[in-house]
């Protein structure tokens, strides 16, 4: 039984606590604006390290008002009460998009889905092999991220207005781990074999072996930015968890789940899926605003040796998840096989190099899943489902162009 050591276990299983850095308590009683002067009996902890995490650690009565270019992604001094002015009007309107984007899982019919599922000559065992497969990666994927988010993500970005975004970003992981446990429950699959594959199945656990590392490194609490060589990690991990994880890691699986979605298989699994897609692609996005903002703030951490680095994580990742395609249909399915996949990962490779400034990896590479660029672009209001309308929002009208 594979047993790999939980990366976020530290902050869950009685190990240290996320960074506690006394803060110097001055002689005299700090002034603040929420009541009479007091002098703490101790000092209080600084969870973000140097900079703070929560922008009260100290507060100042009569301080400059924040201005716009007192604003940065990392290493910023201003205060991160200060929502607005807004510097990164991005990140404001994804999180506008996301609200206005609102789903849950229980909206979906799934009565088709039980109906086939339980059917002995409804599916083949290898399409059943494909979903009880992406179901163990996606939801074991997705609860890594929401922790990645949590736990590290947001206490590195001291932008205001995106980690308003990052705050919106959880709760869609959160509720993609809920849409994968609904549809693990309503096809009454075996609970204790989908949630144990990145445990126990080679294919699921060697890609979240490969993200070990760097979440591990987001995760650390004793690793603040502020350094060339520290935010340089911090970089390197971003890319690695936005590019890679979430840009390359889920596309084999997205693929698969909706090409059965539009056989008129699996059809409220598929939507399901949709729904997870695009709310992915928006968080991917997000990513990589973030990143090339980082590189913009911070230009000579974006040197040679660097971009040789990303390139091979990128190269590795490919490799990666060409064998995920290999492992979960080795004879081929629903008119996909696995050297279409080798093709289309090197096509979504050269995609993401293209949009943090990298070279190109694989000449050449074309894309053997047009259908796929309607719903990765945001583009059309096609339902390939005809179930329902997935241009799902709650109020107004919403472009995604």
């Amino acid at each position: 039984m594979r047993n790999w050591e939980d990366p976020v276990a530290q902050f869950t299983s009685g190990g240290p606590a996320l960074a506690a850095v006394p803060m110097p308590v001055e002689d005299t009683p700090s002034r603040t604006s929420l009541g009479p002067a007091v002098t703490p009996a101790e000092p209080l902890p600084d969870v973000a390290g140097a900079g703070g995490a929560t922008g009260l650690e100290a507060i100042e009565m009569g301080a400059a008002r924040i201005r716009v270019d007192d604003k940065r992604i990392i290493n910023c001094r201003a205060d991160l009460n200060q929502l607005v002015p807004f510097k990164y009007e991005w990140a404001w309107q994804k999180y506008l998009d996301g609200c206005a984007n609102h789903w849950m899982p229980q909206e979906i019919n799934m009565t088709a889905d039980i109906a086939l599922w339980k059917d002995s000559n409804g599916l083949t065992e290898d399409e059943r092999m494909v979903v009880k497969r992406n179901l163990g990666f996606f939801s074991t994927a997705d609860s890594l991220v929401a922790n990645n988010l949590v736990l590290a993500v947001y206490r590195h970005i001291t932008n205001p207005e995106c980690r308003q975004y990052l705050l919106r970003q959880a709760f869609e992981e959160a509720l993609h781990t809920h849409a994968y446990q609904y549809c693990v429950e309503s096809l009454a699959l075996d609970e204790g074999e989908v949630y144990n594959m990145y445990r126990e199945l080679p294919v699921v656990a060697r890609k979240a072996e490969w993200a070990l590392p760097y979440t591990r490194s987001l995760g650390d609490p004793d690793f603040h930015t502020g350094t060339p060589q520290a935010d340089r990690r911090l970089l390197r991990d971003l890319i690695a968890f936005y590019v890679i994880f979430e840009g390359i890691f889920f596309y084999v699986g997205f693929v698969q789940i909706l090409s059965m979605g539009r056989r008129n298989k699996l059809t409220g699994v598929a939507e399901q899926f949709q729904y997870i897609l695009r709310d992915e692609s928006m968080h991917m996005n997000f990513g990589i605003d973030v990143i090339n903002q980082i590189k913009i703030e911070n230009p000579q951490l974006w040197n040679d040796a660097f971009r040789d680095e990303i390139a091979t994580m990128i190269r590795e990742a490919v490799s990666l998840e060409t064998q995920y395609a290999y492992d979960t249909m080795p004879r081929g399915i629903l008119g996909l096989n696995a050297p279409m996949f080798e093709e289309y990962l090197q096509f979504i490779a050269n995609r993401r190099c293209a949009q943090i400034g990298l070279a190109e990896q694989y000449s050449g590479a074309t894309n053997p899943f047009p259908w796929m660029s309607e719903i990765l672009d945001l583009k059309k209001e096609k339902n390939f489902f005809e179930t329902r309308v997935t241009e799902y929002q709650t109020g107004g009208v919403l472009s995604w162009d």
